[in-house]
């Protein structure tokens, strides 16, 4: 027996995580309305086979079977998003009761498995009335319709759940979804960068609104976070000079995500870069942008392999994986170890904290740093989330 290996700490949390487009069905029962991703499907060619979110695996029906299920595999956390169109079918208005009801009974039945209830405010299902009334993210409005929802949504479940996203992944509902990446997402825009990077702002600035919101309902007695999928920078050797310049280019490639949230402002090379169709903000909007995070969830897929180069002015020289290194069923999703033991390292920080992280989407699971503490005390363990 060898004493060479990584021994996962007791208060590890072993876990879960869905999106409720994807799991949810019963799209039109109810008295939800439809999201962004309902109506994208059913643009011909969006999806493959045309394949929509309208039956699924009906979990909004068989949670207490899927809940079993959990207790059976023996997890401990359960990570769930909300649909804010189940919640505010208009996006904003009159509250949909029957909505809110499937996650209390959710979390109830999670809380009575022993199974510790993770919840995720947006996973990209924007409601597709806000999108017809003021262009979705486009608009400053959404910002702010976000963050009545989520202290709706929080006002009701705060007691019961042990931890709370405020969005999953911007690259995926801003990058993904306006036109920039070779794959579209919902709503399936083609925007110009101008357009793109305003958008980025009024969600970010929807995050800190949520957080302030959240924070004034609940205090510091429910970590409060989100989960992002920035590069997982890695350094190609173990040496001052790579790790400094692996940070460095996490720092940048995040600069318009997580660097404003964590940091208060966003990367220069970023505004540097964008230059005239760089987003328009306010002090005001950059100080609830960046409201105190308790954890940030970094969302590791593959390494992002990163060189010093002191000679150049950036400092840094991303090493692309060539046509030979091991990839998974997708193109862009090579296999390392790497980002796991040093994805999180170099994350952005903000004054005095440095946030525990949670993972998912994994070939394998992997283990946390261990619990630290904030000006707030000592938070939760770090979950993982392994959707395998």
């Amino acid at each position: 027996m060898t004493d060479n290996y990584c021994q996962f700490p007791e208060n590890f949390l072993w876990g879960a995580a869905t999106a409720a487009y994807q799991v949810e069905d019963a799209a039109s029962e109810e008295g939800r309305g439809p999201s962004v991703w309902d109506t994208f499907c059913r643009r011909p060619g969006a999806i493959a086979m045309d394949h929509n979110g309208d039956r699924s695996t009906e979990h909004y029906h068989r949670y207490k079977e899927d809940v079993a299920l959990m207790k059976a595999l023996g997890l401990k956390a359960y990570r769930f998003s909300v649909s804010w169109s189940r919640i505010f079918p208009e996006g904003t208005g009159n509250p949909n009761p029957a909505g809110l009801d499937f996650y209390e009974r959710l979390v109830d039945e999670l809380l009575s498995a022993s199974i510790q209830p993770w919840m995720t405010l947006f996973h990209w299902d924007l409601p597709h009335a806000l999108e017809d009334r003021f262009n979705g993210w486009e608009s400053r409005e959404c910002s702010h319709a976000y963050a009545e929802y989520a202290a709706y949504v929080v006002g009701r479940l705060h007691d019961r759940v042990s931890g709370i996203f405020t969005m999953n992944e911007f690259m995926c509902f801003l990058d993904k979804g306006y036109g920039r990446t070779e794959e579209l997402f919902a709503p399936g825009k083609h925007a110009t960068r101008r357009v793109l990077n305003q958008a980025r702002h009024h969600a970010v600035y929807g995050h800190g609104l949520a957080v302030q919101a959240i924070r004034a309902i609940c205090g510091d007695r429910v970590p409060v976070g989100l989960a992002e999928n920035c590069d997982a920078c890695v350094p190609v050797r173990e040496t001052p000079e790579d790790i400094h310049a692996a940070k460095q280019a996490l720092r940048e490639k995040a600069g318009m995500f997580l660097t404003p949230i964590m940091e208060g402002a966003y990367h220069p090379a970023y505004l540097e870069q964008e230059g005239a169709d760089a987003p328009a903000f306010t002090e005001a909007e950059m100080d609830a942008i960046s409201t105190p995070l308790d954890f940030a969830g970094f969302n590791l897929y593959s390494p992002t392999y990163i060189r010093s180069t002191p000679e150049t002015s950036r400092g840094w020289v991303e090493l692309p994986c060539d046509e030979n290194y091991p990839r998974l069923g997708m193109p862009w999703l090579c296999i390392g170890p790497p980002p796991f033991s040093t994805g999180c390292r170099g994350s952005p920080r903000s004054s005095g904290m440095f946030p525990p992280f949670t993972s998912r989407k994994t070939a394998r699971p992997m283990p946390t740093a261990p619990t630290p503490k904030t000006k707030s005390g000592t938070l939760p363990a770090p979950c993982t989330f392994s959707s395998i």
